[in-house]
């Protein structure tokens, strides 16, 4: 029973000290942060009064159009 004990105490002091799976949620956690900042741009950009609209209507006169203003 001792040796069952201490092979299960190895195994999980190897387990703690395996770093591998902390990468994983690192670049887990800069995703999840990237997206909500991409969220919130995108809402204000397209919210009313926003400045996207009237980007997409400036760029769709430029390309049928010849002037672009």
């Amino acid at each position: 029973m001792s040796n069952i004990a201490h092979q299960f105490g190895n195994s999980l002091l190897s387990f703690a000290r395996d770093e591998e799976g902390a990468q994983v949620v690192e670049y887990a956690l800069i995703i999840a942060v990237v997206s909500i900042a991409l969220v919130v741009a995108l809402k204000a950009l397209t919210a009313s009064g926003g400045g996207f609209s009237s980007f997409i209507t400036r760029v769709s006169n430029c390309l049928t159009t010849t002037t672009c203003s």
